[in-house]
């Protein structure tokens, strides 16, 4: 499995994916100058543009490489080879899964130092009448971190099932949408406004996918970074847990799928 997770990793460097994130780090001098345009709230703009380019980064990169890892992998016929070596088809996908997962951190560590600096300069130039708490933009970071790790759990779900990435990318890009707005129409169809409007059949129906589609609301610190409001320690404990639960799903049904998938 570890051979797997630094094969992986080794790939995606050969594809010089590494080089592609450098270059978009670049954008990350120009957020000073772009929070300036802000005359009253240079650092929370110079904070919100930081996290939302990494968000952008990282939303990339669980949908492509997540979607294509598996695929490309059978397409070129790799996995054929390594699966006849006395390998286990569970380790082969949890140590994509790891390799993935450990370039997904490698990605926001680098993107979160550039991000630092960044916001260090705007805070520097522009004094803020409250300043940067570091530690919840820290926290910011690792769990907009986990967010994307959880996606990519998706993105090699649907992988095993696939004959093609077109169902992996775009049914990523999907579940990423409706995490968006499940919460608003869980509670909408479950209102006193919605009674007469809303079939039983459809509240159920709701309320299935509600509790399937990954709630990815609670992984959002934005605020908390911006503004220094502290979070709560028993909502960042439970969101950690609904990760580590989630996660272990999915990678549970991806090796129940590709165990049961036929390679011809």
């Amino acid at each position: 499995m570890l051979n797997i997770m630094m094969v992986t990793l080794k790939g995606i460097f050969r594809d010089r994916v590494f080089q592609g994130i450098m270059a978009l780090a670049v954008l990350f001098l120009f957020i000073p100058s772009a929070a300036s345009l802000s005359m009253r709230q240079v650092t929370e703009l110079s904070v919100t543009l930081s996290l939302s380019l990494i968000s952008f980064i990282l939303l990339l990169l669980s949908v492509f490489l997540g979607g294509t890892s598996l695929w490309r992998d059978i397409e070129r016929r790799y996995s054929y080879s390594v699966l006849s070596l006395p390998l286990r088809r569970s380790s082969y996908v949890l140590g994509r899964f790891l390799g993935l997962a450990l370039f997904m951190l490698l990605t926001s560590t680098v993107l979160g130092l550039a991000s630092c600096a960044a916001i260090a300069v705007s805070s520097t130039l522009y004094p803020a009448e409250r300043p940067v708490v570091w530690g919840f933009l820290l926290l910011a970071l690792v769990y907009a971190t986990l967010k994307y790790v959880l996606l990519v759990a998706v993105a090699l779900l649907l992988s095993t099932v696939s004959t093609s990435f077109f169902l992996p990318i775009f049914g990523t890009i999907c579940t990423y949408l409706a995490s968006g707005i499940s919460q608003q129409v869980y509670e909408y169809v479950h209102s006193p406004a919605a009674a007469q409007a809303v079939s039983p059949m459809l509240k159920q129906a709701v309320t299935v996918a509600y509790y399937l589609i990954p709630n990815l609301a609670g992984f959002d610190l934005k605020l908390n970074a911006i503004y220094g409001v502290a979070p709560n320690p028993g909502g960042l404990a439970l969101t950690a847990a609904y990760f580590l639960t989630y996660t272990a799903i999915l990678l549970g049904a991806s090796i129940l799928v590709f165990n049961r998938r036929e390679m011809k």
